[in-house]
């Protein structure tokens, strides 16, 4: 038995799961998540908790069992409570700016660059080095991010661009000048 798949997910109160044979619907303050289910895994609820079973011990039913368990159990933690994503921005010149919903940055290219958020995802920007991405949807959060941490990713050299917040980069060293004969 798979150890993510047999642990029960709770659920919260003012959380509402409804559960159809290939589907499941999670409504909660945050929003509305669904999560379409396949490979026979079955999911059921008992009590305050859901329960997600398999069919058989093959080895794509394991692998799905312990997979729709914990996406199942992330749609219920984010419609309670928002996952969250901070980036950082170096360089000098560098910053990011909010206009309506989009996000703008600023980041050594001759034109601003432009990324508007999916449906669900809220950006925060308290300051020009600092970006906030917030969502009920874990997936969504971590892409949204990712993309726009690719928009300009750090350089080995001098560090400069979007990362993750506290994300460690390892700077290489330069070329050293060698005085010729």
């Amino acid at each position: 038995m798979s150890r993510v798949g047999k642990k029960p997910i709770p659920v919260p109160s003012g959380v509402t799961v409804k559960i159809e044979p290939d589907r499941v619907e999670v409504k909660g303050p945050g929003g509305t998540l669904s999560q379409e289910i396949k490979g026979g895994v079955t999911v059921s609820r008992e009590g305050d908790e859901l329960q997600v079973n398999r069919p058989n011990d093959s080895k794509a039913s394991r692998a799905l069992h312990g997979l729709y368990r914990q996406l199942i159990a992330n749609m219920v933690q984010g419609v309670v409570k928002p996952f969250i994503k901070k980036l950082d921005i170096v360089g000098v010149g560098y910053n990011a700016a909010k206009q309506g919903k989009d996000l703008v940055l600023k980041v050594g290219f001759c034109h601003p660059v432009r990324l508007s958020p999916p449906p669900m995802i809220e950006i925060e920007v308290p300051g020009p080095q600092l970006i906030i991405i917030k969502g009920p949807d874990k997936q969504q959060v971590g892409q949204f991010a990712a993309d726009v941490r690719k928009v300009r990713t750090p350089d080995a050299y001098k560090g400069k661009g979007v990362r993750y917040h506290g994300e460690i980069v390892r700077l290489k060293a330069g070329k050293a000048f060698v005085g010729g004969e």
